[in-house]
């Protein structure tokens, strides 16, 4: 938008000052020979601060990925290791899922420290899925990402949440339940690391099954610094986590057939329930 306000004056002139990430929008901008680039890194500017901060930030994050880009604002495109490479976001729009839901990757506690609480909305499309929304909140407290959840399973019309319960257990379905006790949540476990659970879906984006509407920035992010360590930039990859389960929960696992975990529908059989699940929707 600040590019429509460059049309007053001989020579129109902005001064943008940013950590550079891999957006269009700035590589576009680098890449326009009018644009002059000047480059600092902390440690140039380190008579202003804290030795606090060189000791705790610089230090720990100083030769990482995250460090190169924050504290020596190199560009990085991509690590090296990660699953995602940016090339794999094929983008769509105007597609009608089959079936959708809302993935939940709940925090280990809530306090305002905590790692976000990753939230991805996604649905099947054919024999691929479309990532429709990020959610994701923090802080999130459970009744704030629950609240957080709900809204977006009731917004997408979705047809379940899917959501991690290996640090709550029973009580993350429960807060759930507080905030709509009608909403269907399947609870799920992870039983293998974050990287082992996450290869099959990286090898569906690299089919060019999974798409991406326009607008997920943040999770391409994370996705591209996704590395072996199980982190992305130092950093819990919570919106990952969110959607590896709801791309599993679409593409891989949607042969299975499943009753427990749905709670709040009508009716009771096996039989009726399924026929729910494989009615397409149109909302």
């Amino acid at each position: 938008m600040l590019q429509f306000g460059l049309r007053l004056g001989d020579r129109p002139q902005q001064l943008a000052t940013t950590t550079p990430k891999p957006t269009r929008l700035l590589k576009r901008l680098l890449g326009d020979p009018e644009t002059v680039v000047t480059r600092m890194a902390t440690a140039e500017n380190r008579a202003q601060l804290a030795p606090q901060f060189l000791d705790a930030i610089v230090g720990r994050y100083r030769g990482s990925v995250l460090g190169r880009q924050e504290l020596d604002g190199e560009l990085i495109e991509d690590l090296p290791d990660a699953l995602w490479q940016r090339a794999m976001f094929a983008p769509v729009s105007g597609v009608v899922p089959e079936r959708i839901v809302v993935a939940v990757d709940p925090p280990v506690t809530g306090t305002a420290k905590s790692d976000a609480c990753g939230i991805i909305v996604a649905g099947r499309v054919g024999e691929g899925a479309v990532v429709l929304a990020d959610c994701t909140v923090k802080p999130a407290p459970p009744l704030i990402w629950a609240r957080r959840a709900v809204a977006t399973f009731h917004a997408h019309g979705a047809d379940a949440i899917v959501v991690e319960v290996n640090q709550g257990g029973d009580s993350v379905k429960s807060v759930i339940e507080q905030i709509d006790a009608k909403v269907p949540v399947r609870a799920v476990q992870a039983t293998r690391g974050k990287w082992l659970r996450a290869e099959p879906v990286a090898a569906l984006y690299g089919r060019g099954l999974v798409r991406h509407v326009a607008g997920l920035t943040a999770l391409e992010d994370e996705m591209c610094g996704f590395g072996a360590d199980g982190k992305s930039g130092g950093h819990s990859p919570d919106r990952v986590d969110a959607l590896v389960w709801a791309v599993t929960e679409l593409l891989l696992e949607e042969s299975r057939p499943r009753v427990r975990g749905f709670r709040g529908l009508p009716g009771g059989s096996a039989a009726e329930l399924l026929c729910r699940r494989s009615r397409p929707r149109f909302s």
